[in-house]
């Protein structure tokens, strides 16, 4: 008998290995660099938990469905699959009532990241592996080491093994290729007071406002060359290398918690410099606060909660109750994914979205690339499937919610999708998406709007729902002439005036009072929420703003020159920032601390663009000189035509500086020059060429009595008042020209269309409808101290009523914070 059933074992692993010889030239074994998808089919979210379980390419190792992998077979010809099976049970329990401790008995053997979290004790797994042979669906169970050929056993074992597809490989990772430069320890750095301020960097010798870099001996800010990442520049960075020796610079723009990019002029080469935080720090900009910024869902530990921004706009401590089915599917949180689950959940409730994607689902899949995991579109469609399908959220069974309320352990929670293999594609070589750091939502959503219009060529591209077209009048102050140009945007930032808030005298009181308990060294005061009128944002955005650096073509010299924007088109939806992140001195994000009282219906009539009006001007069609000076010490003056001009009776530094700023291009050019900038208090200074531009830096988190008090002097508004002028109109002129009266009383002239401004402002909210009227239906919502940090939650309305989605969770919501909202989405009623 024993010699029969050895020789019967011999005919069976005979046969298995004769079955498998047509195919064995399609089986591989995975080499590094590989990726095997083992915990998600690529179509779906199926995984070997699903009930038809995980089917595996033993050749290009993604993972299929039951579904899908039929048609990866017709596609392909690819006949192996490795079928994985995890069987998920409850453990059995004792006579005490305990549970039964699970033997090690070998049946657990998937390394897998599945969709479901079964993380109690009183679950326990079996596994179960076998290679399918398609298209008659023989099955070979796994192990099976004595009966299959080696090549087949190495290949089995390797995709059994095998990591995450997600985690990087430490031989892909270019870091390693980067050496520590040998100046990095030995670094002197200037004690000269300078500060770098977190934006509105230029090079100081050429005014180039990208590709600037940090000298990191004395903080000088210059532009960089055709060197490291093939972005242009003057080599003004280079230059001041070969004059001081001084010889790491970073980039500015890429600073962040994890680093940033160091250059060697003396080694040439991009290099690692491990005490980068000492260094910055020196200048002002402080990495590790940065970094301890961004604690996941940690608030400051120096501010003082009070009912906080995580329970009221998560509605804790209220019994919400959850809700299944189609649309109703929750985003498995990655870890600081948030930021992109709220948004895909606002994106997939729009009809153009649901049908670019959903409704064409087989024709995307059916020519999806061989590799559909690198495909937006495949992405898209499985994403919005797995959204609004309602698979993935039911309600548990009837026994399982006895059995759950016995055990007072209940919890009528989905377990929702998990957006790995989404995040990977859409992220892949953003430094900051493909990153494990909180981001922000608002330039998620650019980001994401870039990648459909991109791969949209030929087809719908849904993202045209936000296009809009901005006007934008820019007119120079001292000619009057304007320019109208047009520009493409996708959603409305508003800007938050603390000035306008209604309870200033509060946020004065408590301001004092923090002050005071600073200085005494005492606990802070319960802080005080600013509450600022949506009008008074409305206001704000349509203010007239100053236009930096403003080129006159009509005076063919630089002048003042202020900017407003209006609508020359409207979207079918907008979406509405608030804008509450700003940067401190210290470059660490902060957000405002304000409620806005959002409206349900907006109306944007009185925002639609003019165009050109009766009576207006233009500007030339003239492009300004481009100055460079070729002494990289002192700017370059013509000093024969200087002397023309004094000669005329100006002052000397007032003509230094008329042909400075002219470039050089002649006394009477220099000549317009003067004449519109000899009332100007600082005519005949001398000439001061800035390092870089300071910034325009926004409030900081909590208002200051000085941004409260920003208003005109009374008495300054009194006089104007008292000629007739409307008090609001008196106020925007005499900021607009710094207090002058004279200034402000030509403002007031020139700028007659911002008389009835301000009340027509009140008649944009909760209107009734008409042609550019929205209403709104979904609002994200940012909790936290800064975009490195914190926690989003999306609230839609749906049916008749507001639902919360927060990540895997979702339920009516029974009180939505709207007027702590971040981003608001607004419908068009007309395409109701």
């Amino acid at each position: 008998i024993e010699r029969m059933c050895v020789s019967r074992n011999v005919k069976m692993a005979t046969d298995l290995g004769e079955l498998l010889v047509p195919y064995m030239p399609t089986i591989r074994v995975p080499r590094t660099g590989d990726r095997v998808f083992k915990s998600e089919c690529a179509f779906s979210y199926d995984s070997p938990e699903s009930e038809g379980g995980l089917y595996v390419c033993m050749n290009s190792f993604l993972g299929f469905g039951r579904e899908h992998v039929e048609r990866h077979y017709r596609k392909t010809g690819q006949s192996v699959y490795m079928h994985l099976k995890r069987h998920v049970k409850e453990k059995a329990t004792g006579a005490a009532g305990g549970a039964i401790p699970r033997r090690r008995n070998g049946k657990v053997f998937l390394d897998l990241e599945l969709n479901r979290d079964f993380n109690g004790d009183g679950y326990e797994y079996e596994d179960e592996a076998k290679l399918v042979i398609f298209p008659d669906h023989f099955e070979i169970p796994l192990p099976n080491i004595e009966e299959l050929p080696a090549l087949v056993t190495i290949a089995c074992d390797a995709v059994l093994n095998a990591p995450s597809p997600y985690k990087k490989q430490e031989s892909d990772s270019w870091e390693e290729e980067i050496q520590v430069s040998r100046h990095a320890r030995s670094l002197r750095q200037q004690e000269n007071g300078v500060r770098i301020p977190p934006s509105g960097w230029k090079c100081a010798k050429c005014e180039m406002r990208e590709n600037v870099w940090l000298n990191l001996t004395d903080g000088s800010v210059l532009c960089g060359k055709w060197f490291f990442d093939g972005s242009g520049g003057n080599g003004h960075a280079l230059e001041h290398y070969k004059e001081t020796n001084f010889p790491l610079a970073v980039k500015l723009d890429t600073i962040n918690p994890d680093g940033a990019d160091v250059y060697s002029f003396d080694e040439e080469e991009t290099v690692l410099d491990p005490h980068i935080s000492e260094h910055l720090l020196h200048f002002g900009i402080d990495m590790l606060q940065m970094q301890r910024t961004e604690s996941g869902h940690h608030t400051d530990n120096h501010v003082q909660p009070r009912v906080s921004d995580w329970e009221v706009i998560q509605e804790a401590g209220l019994k919400l109750k959850p809700v299944y089915g189609s649309g109703y599917t929750g985003i498995k949180n990655l870890g600081n994914s948030c930021y992109l689950s709220t948004t895909m959940q606002v994106l997939f409730s729009i009809p153009e979205f649901q049908r670019a994607y959903v409704g064409n689902l087989q024709r995307i899949f059916d020519y999806s690339p061989l590799d559909p995991t690198q495909d937006f579109n495949t992405q898209m469609a499985k994403l919005g499937r797995g959204l609004l399908s309602g698979q993935y959220s039911k309600p548990p069974m009837k026994s399982e919610l006895i059995e759950q309320v016995m055990k007072e352990e209940y919890k009528q929670q989905q377990r929702g999708i998990s957006p790995k293999m989404f995040k990977a594609l859409v992220s892949k070589g953003h430094p900051e998406f493909s990153s494990n750091r909180q981001q922000d939502a608002h330039e998620f959503l650019l980001h994401l709007i870039n990648l459909v219009e991109r791969n949209s060529s030929g087809s719908e591209n849904p993202s045209d729902v936000f296009r809009f077209l901005v006007e934008e009048r820019v007119q120079c102050c001292q000619t009057q002439n304007v320019r109208y140009s047009q520009r493409v945007d996708y959603l409305m930032q508003l800007p938050v005036p603390l000035e306008a808030a209604s309870n200033r005298e509060e946020l004065i009181a408590y301001e004092s009072k923090r002050k005071e308990a600073e200085e005494n060294m005492q606990p802070p005061p319960e802080p005080v929420r600013a509450r600022i009128p949506f009008t008074a944002c409305l206001q704000a955005f349509t203010e007239p703003e100053n236009v930096p650096d403003f080129w006159s073509s009509a005076l063919q010299a630089k002048s003042a020159g202020v900017k407003t924007s209006r609508f020359a088109s409207f979207p079918e939806y907008m979406v509405v920032q608030i804008k509450k992140f700003t940067f401190g001195l210290d470059w660490v994000p902060k957000k405002l601390d304000v409620s806005v009282d959002i409206p349900d219906f907006l109306d944007l009539n009185r925002l639609r663009a003019t165009g050109l009006q009766a009576g207006e001007e233009e500007l030339p069609d003239l492009t300004p000189p481009i100055v460079i000076p070729e002494d990289t010490r002192a700017p370059e003056i013509d000093e024969s035509s200087v002397m023309q001009l004094a000669e005329m009776g100006f002052p000397l530094e007032a003509c230094r500086k008329a042909v400075y700023y002219t470039g050089n291009m002649g006394a009477e050019m220099a000549f317009n020059w003067i004449i519109a900038h000899m009332e100007e208090p600082d005519f005949a200074e001398p000439l001061a060429v800035p390092t870089y531009m300071e910034p325009d830096l926004p409030s900081p988190s909590l208002p200051s009595t000085s941004a409260l008090d920003s208003q005109p002097p009374e008495e300054s508004i009194s006089i104007l008042t008292s000629m007739g002028f409307p008090r609001h109109h008196t106020i925007q002129a005499l900021k607009a020209t710094n207090n002058n009266l004279e200034r402000a009383l030509d403002w007031i002239f020139t700028h007659p269309d911002c008389e009835d401004e301000s009340e027509a402002m009140s008649d944009t909210a909760d209107t009734e409808p008409n042609d550019n009227s929205y209403e709104l239906f979904a609002f994200i919502s940012h909790m936290g101290a800064s975009t490195m940090s914190g926690h989003y939650v999306c609230h839609m309305k749906k049916e008749g009523r507001w639902l919360i989605y927060n990540d895997h969770k979702v339920c009516l919501s029974e009180r939505p914070p709207k007027d702590l909202g971040y981003m608001y989405f607004y419908r068009r009623l007309s395409s109701c």
